[in-house]
């Protein structure tokens, strides 16, 4: 059994995320989670300048009391996407697609729109419907093309690419 934060949302493959307020969350970063909070960020920001599809990266922080190194972000309410019309989700994806070609066109590929099946958590609990549409969480895996070069860049987009037609089934088919 994981280790239960105060305050906690959720916890993914390495770090569980808690409410700050309102307005906020952290994603914690404790001992050696194997995890880079600084390239994280970098993504996030990277992301933040293109659209607004990634959640907003706010700060990073330190937490000297728990000795927690804290990656602060939006906080995101997520409403249920099933007690939204059809054409009301078919608007939302076709945004979101939009979306996501913006970013690939400007060198950021999320990768983990769909989760493998070896990692807990719902298939794709990384993607948020909001009052502001669908948007993205988690960039722990997410990837630039100036960091891993065009190769592996275009095999990235190539496989988002047919996660976002899963996805797009599942979201408006439901």
């Amino acid at each position: 059994m994981q280790k239960r934060y105060p305050h906690q949302l959720s916890y993914g493959a390495n770090n569980p995320v808690i409410a700050l307020n309102e307005t906020e969350v952290a994603k914690i970063f404790s001992g050696d989670t194997r995890s880079d909070i600084g390239g994280e960020a970098i993504k996030m920001k990277f992301a933040n300048g293109i659209n607004s599809v990634i959640v907003k990266f706010l700060r990073l922080d330190y937490d000297e009391v728990n000795e927690w190194d804290l990656l602060i972000m939006e906080r995101l309410y997520a409403l249920d996407y099933r007690s939204h019309e059809i054409e009301k989700r078919e608007l939302w994806m076709d945004v979101f697609e939009d979306e996501m070609e913006e970013l690939h066109a400007a060198g950021f590929v999320h990768r983990d729109i769909r989760r493998p099946s070896n990692i807990p958590g719902e298939r794709f609990d990384n993607v948020l419907l909001t009052s502001n549409g669908l948007r993205l969480i988690d960039v722990g895996i997410s990837a630039l093309r100036t960091q891993v070069g065009d190769k592996l860049f275009d095999k990235y987009v190539a496989t988002e690419v047919e996660e976002l037609k899963i996805f797009k089934q599942f979201f408006l088919n439901r």
